[in-house]
């Protein structure tokens, strides 16, 4: 009987083994990849670090508002200013776009990097995982991949003659921090599908025995637990293989694997990736938003002092992205030599002593249901010359939202041919054009993309052109109403004629714009029974708390890093917070103050 019961034992306990190892495999499926889900360390890690170092670093250089590591796709396009900037490095201009930049690996020596330096910034700066760009679009590699096509195309046999993908992760595994990985899909200077210059449905042979075999060998090697993959936009997730590939990495590297969502059109998975902007509101699927403290990624000896982010304005942006759900993955752009620039490792430690204070405001929260209050609008104006523009990254007007924000731009247009024009927007999100108080256009792009309630609703807010005769010497008056919503900042107001090329509308003293939006000056989050309410302003004696529910008296109230209980009363419905800002203590806190309420919250 012992002997039998002892099998049993046995067969159960292989049974469960089995059964286990049987619920970690994803298959390549979008049920089975979707029904695997997302880790919770990444939903509760809320902040990590990018990281953008490569070739381009040498020249780090682009426009003041440019992104760093596209230089080479300038040289693809015959940029004159990065021709000549590689003309310093001993670039040829008359050579091709890949002769130009490959005399930069001789010249990227690496010479002062330390990647345990790093990884201790990084701890410092209070983050829980790092991602490395281990291949940007110009396809060199930071590891040891045997690269069959282009030879020493790698910082191992080339360059720096070090594996940065090898050395990093130890140091970032060190400190206790998760490793990712960002990966370029689409190469710009590999023969057997060169990125924008082979037609896109060319790009099988590439995928199947070049791009797969190099992501299997990174993953293999390193088995990263956040991996970004980037470059995907001109091709579908079939042709990039996107189930095969995510189900084959979380096999790969197991239950603390998260992909992120740039796999092409028709992806279903992965968390999401807002760049330079935090507009989305998703308490569901887990997201990130990706930015720079400049403008750019890459180094760029070429951007504004005015590009960057304050301390101040990257603390009270971190908070904002929280509150609603979201987190940041916060991008340094060394130095070629290896040094990340002082202004950047200030806004680090900056950010680290912040939350080693206000942390658990941080990390592990879940949005409240009122996750901002408002201060009054804010209203700037300025005038523009034309209505042109694609604000992708960081505010139009400094100072204001770079998501949910209106303009209202006026002005006086005077056509150069007496005949029909045809006035064209290209807009994201919301749009109306007036003219002389008829509604020329009112494109909607909810509506537009579905959310209509019938077909003739949908077509009334879907256009966004019109046409209409107007005359030479007749002034029009002309008003434009656009509403941004999320993601991305972009309307360009043109018109065409019979005898007149597409242009830019002209107002003939400019357009006047009013510029306006909403600031939030409260956010919260929640942790358990705890409610924490983070003041982006230092109050002056008091706080007041008008989202708060009072079916729940707040039992007590305390800031945290200081230990005394403050005093508060209701007066109705708001939350009156006292402040003895007498005391020289509360005024060592670094700001913004968070305050913690102890709240028991309706289920």
């Amino acid at each position: 009987m012992k002997t039998i019961r002892k099998t049993f034992i046995l067969l159960g306990l292989y049974l469960l083994i089995f059964q286990s190892l049987s619920a970690q495999t994803v298959e390549p499926t979008w049920e089975s990849i979707n029904q695997r889900g997302y880790p919770q360390w990444f939903s509760d890690a809320k902040l990590g670090i990018f990281i953008h170092w490569g070739l381009y670093s040498i020249p780090a250089y682009a426009s003041p508002e440019g992104y760093g590591e596209w230089f080479y796709k300038g040289l693809m396009s015959g940029d004159t200013g990065r021709m000549a900037m590689m003309q310093r490095f001993g670039g040829d201009p008359t050579k091709s776009a890949l002769e130009q930049y490959s005399v930069l690996p001789a010249q990227w020596k690496a010479e002062m990097w330390n990647p345990d330096e790093w990884a201790s910034l990084f701890k410092q700066a209070g983050a829980q995982y790092v991602l490395l760009v281990t291949k940007h679009h110009d396809g060199y590699c930071l590891w040891d991949w045997n690269n069959p096509v282009i030879p020493n195309w790698t910082s191992v046999l080339s360059g720096p003659k070090r594996n940065i993908v090898e050395e990093l992760t130890t140091a970032v595994r060190k400190q206790n921090l998760k490793m990712g990985m960002y990966f370029s899909l689409a190469e710009w200077t590999n023969p057997i599908h060169t990125w924008t210059v082979s037609p896109n449905d060319s790009i099988a042979r590439y995928v199947e025995t070049y791009m797969i075999p190099q992501f299997k060998d990174l993953i293999t090697k390193y088995k990263p637990e956040v991996l970004f993959t980037d470059g995907e936009w001109d091709n579908n997730a079939e042709q990039w293989h996107a189930r095969e590939l995510i189900s084959w990495y979380y096999n790969t590297v197991g239950p603390d694997a998260i992909v992120n969502d740039r796999w092409g059109d028709g992806h279903q998975h992965g968390y999401k990736t807002p760049e330079y902007s935090g507009g989305i509101m998703d308490t569901v699927t887990p997201w990130a938003e990706c930015r720079g403290l400049g403008r750019s990624f890459g180094i760029n000896h070429n951007e504004l002092l005015s590009n960057y982010l304050s301390s101040k304005e990257l603390i009270q942006h971190f908070v904002k992205l929280v509150a609603v759900g979201g987190g940041l993955t916060l991008n340094v752009g060394p130095e070629a030599d290896g040094r990340i620039p002082f202004i950047q490792q200030e806004r680090l430690l900056d950010l680290g002593n912040w939350l080693k204070t206000n942390g658990e405001a941080i990390y592990a929260t879940k949005p409240y249901i009122h996750p901002y209050e408002y201060t009054t609008p804010l209203t700037l104006t300025r005038t523009d010359s034309v209505i042109d523009f694609d604000w992708v990254r960081n505010a139009p007007i400094k100072g204001m939202t770079y998501d949910n924000f209106k303009i209202s731009w006026e002005g006086e247009i005077e056509p150069n041919f007496s005949e029909k024009y045809t006035i064209n927007v290209e807009v994201d999100d919301n749009v109306i054009v007036i003219l002389d108080n008829d509604t020329l256009i009112n494109y909607n792009k909810s509506f537009a993309n579905g959310t209509a309630s019938n077909a003739q609703e949908a077509k009334n807010y879907s256009r966004t052109q019109a046409t209409i005769k107007l005359k030479k010497g007749q002034r029009y008056h002309i008003k434009v109403l656009y509403e941004e919503k999320d993601l991305e900042a972009r309307i360009r107001l043109h018109w065409k004629s019979k005898s007149q090329q597409e242009e830019a509308i002209p107002a003939i003293n400019g357009f006047s714009g009013i510029y306006s939006c909403l600031l939030p000056s409260i956010c919260y989050t929640k942790n358990g029974s705890d409610l924490y309410a983070t003041i982006l302003e230092t109050p002056v004696n008091s706080v007041t708390l008008r989202n708060i529910s009072t079916n729940n008296k707040v039992k007590e109230v305390t800031l945290l890093g200081y230990d005394k209980p403050l005093e508060f009363t209701y007066e109705g419905s708001e939350l009156i917070i006292n402040f003895d800002l007498s005391d020289l203590q509360i005024h060592k806190l670094p700001t913004p103050w968070v305050l913690k309420l102890n709240y028991h919250f309706e289920q």
